[in-house]
């Protein structure tokens, strides 16, 4: 079965990177992380959500790659990220990744962020991320998303 145009580039950019993870298109929808995790059967801790900030005074771009049972603490986050944060709007996440919100995968990204990975993802030997598509994940080694992303790790839940 072919990939949808983003799940295709998301394919392209894990190959260009050299490591072998495939990207699934499943029927069900994978747009929250407990749809993604009933979709695949695994944990929702399991799944690696991708959110887009905004800094308040840089109007730069911050992916953070978060457990699926986690919240952000936002404190925390606008420390390691030197200035203040807020949500950014469906907008500027299509602008900064090139994905809507619901399908942003940790790379293959429009332009480059400033990435966290949450560090208790790292717990757990396989983690699955969006892949480009409300409908498209991947499975990887969690230990490989510092790696695969550039991202820092620390507590940020």
């Amino acid at each position: 079965m072919q990939l949808s145009r983003s799940a295709a580039r998301v394919q392209a950019a894990l190959e260009a990177a050299g490591v072998a993870m495939r990207v699934v298109e499943l029927p069900e929808s994978t747009r929250t992380a407990a749809d993604a995790a009933k979709a695949i059967g695994c944990e929702v801790a399991q799944i690696a959500k991708s959110l887009i900030f905004r800094g308040a005074e840089s109007g730069d771009g911050y992916l953070v790659i978060a457990s699926g049972t986690n919240r952000v603490d936002e404190p925390a986050l606008a420390a390691a990220a030197g200035e203040p944060l807020a949500k950014a709007s469906a907008e500027f996440v299509r602008d900064a990744t090139g994905y809507a919100i619901g399908g942003v995968p940790p790379v293959a990204l429009a332009t480059t962020l400033r990435t966290f990975i949450d560090e208790s993802l790292l717990r757990f030997d396989r983690v699955w991320a969006a892949a480009g598509t409300p409908h498209a994940v991947f499975e990887l080694s969690a230990a490989d998303l510092p790696k695969l992303t550039g991202g820092r790790v620390l507590r940020i839940a």
